[in-house]
C-alpha cells in the first residue's frame, strides 16, 4: 500500500472510540482523521473530512448506523466497514449491507480490553480492503424490481451439471440479493453457497435472500436433502459437505471439522466435496471476496472435470477469491456480476 488511508471512527462509546482508533493506528498506513458518536454527527464529519473508510457501529441514540448509511450513501457513498455487536440484531446489519455498507467486523460482546483487541488484524484489514472499492461498480439492487424481472433464459436442461456450488465473502450479501433472484423456481439443479458470516447472521440471510427469490432459500441443517429448485446456505460455524445416501439421495453433512480452515465455513471444504460426490457434473462460481479461499476447490473441481466461473474483476467488491483462481489457471470464464445469472443458465 503506498499511501495512507483517512479514516472515520464512528461510535457512540467514547471507550471503543478510543480503542478502535488504537487498533487502526497500530498499522503505519492508517490514520485516525476523527471521531463521532452518532450518525448525526458523522454525517458532519465526513463533509469536513473527507475520510477514505468510515468505521460504524449500528446502535446508536439520534442516527443509528442503518439511517446514516441511508442518508451518506444517497449524497455521497463512501466505504464503510459496520464495527458492533449487533449479533442479535442480524436484521440490522443486512439492512446496513443492503444499504451499502461494504463489511461488517463484530465486536465482542465484553468490552474488555484484551477481548476487543482480539478483532485488530481483521479490521484493519477489512479497513484496507474497503478503501480500494470502487462504489460506483456495485450494481443499484431494487429488490422489487429484481423479483420481477422477467426470466433470463427459458431452461432445457442439458444434464452436464447436476449441482451449483458458490463461494462468497465481501460483498457477497449485496451481490447474492442481485443475483439469486434472477434464477426461476423450476430451475433444475441445487444451488449451494459458501458466505463468510459471523455466526448467527446466516439464517437471517437465508430468509431474506427466501423473500426475494422464486427459488425456495434455507440455511442448512444437517440430512438435507440436496434436489433441484433448493438453495442451501452454509451456516456460520460449521463446514458444509455432501453425502450420497444408499439409495442415491444426496444430502449436506455440517461439521466444525477440518478445524484449519482460516474460514468455517469454508469454500474449498464444500467445493472438494462436490467434486467427490458429483464427478464432473459441478459448476462452481467463484464471486467477490477476500482471501483465496476456494481456490483450492476450484482445483479438485477441476481435477474431476467440473467447470469454474468467477466473477469479473470489474464488478466485484474485493476482487481477491476470483483474482486467485483465475491465476492459477482454473477460471473457464470470467463473468460480470450483471450477467452471473445467465451463463449460469446457459451452462445448465
Amino acid at each position: 500500500m503506498d499511501r495512507v488511508l483517512r479514516v472515520l471512527v464512528v461510535d457512540d462509546s467514547a471507550y471503543v472510540r478510543k480503542v478502535v482508533k488504537q487498533m487502526l493506528s497500530r498499522s503505519p498506513f492508517i490514520e485516525v482523521v476523527g471521531t463521532a458518536h452518532d450518525g448525526e454527527e458523522a454525517l458532519e464529519m465526513v463533509e469536513q473530512l473527507h475520510p477514505d473508510v468510515v468505521t460504524l457501529d449500528l446502535m446508536m441514540p439520534q442516527m443509528n448506523g442503518v439511517e446514516f448509511l441511508q442518508k451518506q450513501m444517497a449524497r455521497h457513498p463512501v466505504p464503510v466497514v459496520i464495527v458492533s455487536i449487533a449479533s442479535d440484531k442480524s436484521d440490522m446489519t443486512l439492512a446496513a449491507l443492503d444499504a451499502g455498507a461494504i463489511d461488517f467486523v463484530q465486536k465482542p460482546t465484553s468490552l474488555a480490553t484484551e477481548k476487543v483487541f482480539e478483532i485488530n488484524d481483521e479490521l484493519i484489514e477489512k479497513v484496507k480492503a474497503a478503501a480500494n472499492v470502487q462504489l460506483h461498480r456495485l450494481p443499484a439492487v431494487k429488490h422489487s424490481e429484481v423479483k420481477a424481472a422477467p426470466p433470463l433464459l427459458k431452461i432445457s436442461h442439458s444434464g452436464l451439471v447436476d449441482i451449483v456450488v458458490l463461494g462468497i465473502s465481501t460483498g457477497g450479501p449485496q451481490a447474492l440479493s442481485f443475483m439469486i433472484p434472477q434464477l426461476p423456481a423450476d430451475l433444475p439443479v441445487p444451488v449451494a453457497i459458501v458466505l463468510h458470516m459471523p455466526v448467527g447472521y446466516t439464517e437471517m440471510f437465508a430468509r431474506r435472500l427466501d423473500e426475494l427469490s422464486p427459488l425456495k432459500v434455507i440455511e442448512a441443517s444437517e440430512g438435507d436433502i440436496v434436489c433441484p429448485g433448493v438453495v442451501l446456505v452454509a451456516p456460520a460455524g460449521r463446514h458444509m459437505s455432501f453425502r450420497r445416501q444408499a439409495d442415491g439421495v444426496v444430502v449436506t453433512h455440517l461439521d466444525t471439522r477440518p478445524l484449519e480452515k482460516l474460514h468455517r465455513p469454508a469454500v474449498d471444504v464444500m467445493f472438494q466435496s462436490a467434486a467427490e460426490v458429483f464427478g464432473d457434473r459441478v459448476l462452481g462460481v467463484v464471486m467477490t471476496g477476500m482471501g483465496s479461499d476456494g481456490k483450492e476447490g476450484a482445483a479438485w473441481i477441476k481435477s474431476h472435470g467440473g467447470r469454474i466461473f468467477t466473477e469479473a474483476e470489474e464488478t466485484c467488491v474485493v476482487y481477491g477469491m476470483p483474482r486467485s483462481v483465475v491465476e492459477a489457471g482454473l477460471s473457464d470464464k470470467s463473468v460480470p456480476l450483471p450477467q452471473m445469472a445467465q451463463a449460469i443458465l446457459e451452462r445448465l
